[in-house]
């Protein structure tokens, strides 16, 4: 007989990655592409005033789609918030890498900004390549239509993340190979070598080995020098890299925290 005790066993780390949730109010398209789309979720009651719009991760892979951002999507809905989580082309899908999918990102913000079934105000937040993603936004010219933009354990050095040959060289892959052989790609695409136009959160689990914390600690060191600090930095102790997308995790409360820092 079980201990009423006793807390519940934690649930293994990645099985967010496989659970399922409701299925979301639509999917509306923004390109031709069947993977430039994006799932709409909505509360059931008072909505607020800005969308929160996902970008998942995965290391940019093909393998890696939005179906595993389900459960952190209907979370958001839960508290409140209109959501649209984005699809994207990635590495290895004919369009996919760099810059293609960095370009289906600033479309689909642009369509979810444009929704009449939407506010037309924005919080992006990304995991792990989704976090890459959603601060490269936050440096485009478009970006300060933004409230801003919130990187969970995300990939913010594109260099050291290359140096460190995380997801087995999931960043040559992405942008089509190393920073010696295109320089001038690295420098459009690495957050580390741009200027957001919008607020920057920050939340990385410290048990993190699929993306170390030094990699965001790397970004913040880098972006502070610029006089660019991210508006909050969130080191979550006892948090591997995907109990920031678990809503049953206890780090998701710090998730929520930052969301609704920048809502505000």
């Amino acid at each position: 007989m079980a201990d009423p005790h006793q807390s519940p066993a934690p649930r293994d780390a990645g099985d967010v990655m496989e659970r399922t949730a409701p299925p979301p109010t639509r999917t509306t398209a923004y390109g031709s592409d069947p993977a430039q789309v994006y799932d709409v979720r909505l509360p059931s009651g008072t909505a607020a005033d800005v969308t929160v719009v996902v970008v998942h991760g995965g290391f940019w892979r093909e393998r890696f789609d939005r179906s595993h951002a389900a459960c952190q999507a209907q979370a958001f809905a839960e508290a409140g918030y209109p959501v649209a989580v984005l699809e994207y082309r990635r590495t290895g899908m004919p369009g996919g890498g760099w810059p293609g999918t960095a370009e289906d990102v600033a479309a689909g913000v642009a369509a979810v900004l444009g929704d009449p079934g939407l506010p037309d105000r924005a919080v992006l937040i990304g995991h792990s390549a989704g976090g890459h993603l959603v601060v490269w936004a936050a440096s485009q010219q478009w970006g300060d239509r933004l409230v801003g933009v919130v990187s969970l354990a995300g990939v913010l050095d594109l260099h050291t993340a290359h140096e460190q040959h995380l997801g087995d060289g999931a960043v040559a892959a992405f942008m089509g190979g190393t920073p010696e052989q295109l320089p001038e790609a690295y420098a459009a695409a690495d957050p580390c070598a741009l200027t957001p136009r919008a607020p920057v959160s920050i939340v990385h689990g410290l048990d993190d080995d699929i993306v170390p914390v030094g990699v965001s600690r790397s970004y913040t060191a880098r972006a502070e020098a610029h006089r660019a600090a991210p508006r909050a930095v969130r080191e979550v102790a006892g948090c591997e890299h995907f109990g920031l997308i678990d809503p049953e995790h206890p780090a998701f409360a710090e998730v929520l925290a930052a969301v609704a820092e920048l809502a505000s």
